[in-house]
């Protein structure tokens, strides 16, 4: 859908104590309302240039730079408002904190422009439209379609700003209950892998060293169930599938999922036993801490419950 609005356009000079720094950093002091993504959206797509010449987000800025930058309006939604019911943790003027059901999409896609959890949002938060100046008005992080728990939502810019600046400098504490096939024998560990697009499977992830990111993920295990093992996953980074990908990569993939794990039904269960069960995170706007816990749901709960019966008649 079009937007009827204009852009706004600047220009900028450069002063004595900013040469050398990068252009993105710079672009985000000068208009704190936009994330450092976003900036280098920009600059990645010809919106901002230097003495009329488009640049890379590193730049390195120097006294005769002259700065032609073209804020575009937010993009008009085609994203309909759905009357979908939330289960709401917390919220207040800045943040929304959700816990997301198994099999809903977090923003639309291809095959998914309704029903999904941005959907119920803008009729939840009609206000929410053109945050951060993309499709996904509010999302801040996600959870994959059969993963349960616990989600952060920003309701104005400067919330949005906040929170992906503390998910991208690793302040933001999630941890995730998994069941997982096959026995841990250790108490805990840590995995550190590189995680990056799977070199013949594209839409899988996989541990790979050549254009792979840094990922780390803490584990510990909560409980030994015969065949399975119920583990606490905490993220220090967040790649996409990461828990997945990593539990996976121990030999323990995660019961029920389709993509990294056996490719058969597990204990009845449609999705993986994965589920966000403690988010914590400051508040952007008064800087307290805050932090949530929500149980996984039930089905989940009775698994583990039939596989503790099972143990102890084995016994």
């Amino acid at each position: 859908m079009m937007n009827s609005k204009k852009s706004s356009w600047y220009t900028r000079s450069i002063a004595v104590e900013d040469v050398g720094k990068r252009i993105d950093a710079w672009m985000v002091f000068q208009f704190p309302e936009f994330s450092r993504t976003y900036i280098q959206k920009l600059i990645k797509g010809g919106q901002i240039q230097v003495n009329g010449q488009s640049v890379r987000p590193n730049y390195r800025l120097s006294r005769a730079d002259f700065l032609e930058i073209e804020i575009p309006p937010p993009v008009d939604l085609s994203v309909k408002a759905e009357e979908i019911p939330l289960e709401v943790v917390y919220e207040d003027q800045d943040v929304l904190v959700l816990n997301k059901p198994v099999g809903m999409v977090v923003h639309p896609a291809q095959g998914n422009y309704s029903g999904t959890l941005v959907n119920a949002l803008l009729a939840h938060c009609p206000d929410l439209a053109g945050i951060g100046g993309v499709n996904r008005p509010g999302i801040v992080h996600r959870l994959d379609k059969d993963t349960s728990g616990l989600l952060m939502v920003a309701k104005n810019d400067q919330a949005h700003k906040s929170l992906s600046h503390q998910i991208k400098e690793r302040q933001v504490t999630r941890r995730y209950i998994a069941l997982v096939h096959g026995r841990i024998k250790e108490s805990g560990g840590r995995v550190e892998a590189p995680i990056g697009r799977h070199p013949q499977e594209r839409k899988k992830m996989a541990v790979v060293i050549r254009n792979g990111k840094p990922a780390i993920t803490y584990y510990q295990v909560l409980e030994p169930l015969g065949e399975y093992t119920l583990v606490e996953a905490r993220l220090e980074t967040g790649r996409t599938h990461q828990i997945r990908v990593h539990l996976a990569y121990l030999g323990h993939p995660v019961v029920g999922d389709p993509v990294y794990g056996p490719r058969r039904p597990h204990l009845g269960l449609k999705g993986q036993a994965l589920h966000a069960g403690v988010l914590g995170f400051k508040h952007p706007r008064f800087g307290a801490y805050l932090e949530f816990s929500v149980p996984p749901p039930d089905y989940f709960l009775e698994i583990i419950e039939e596989l503790r019966s099972s143990q102890l008649l084995n016994v």
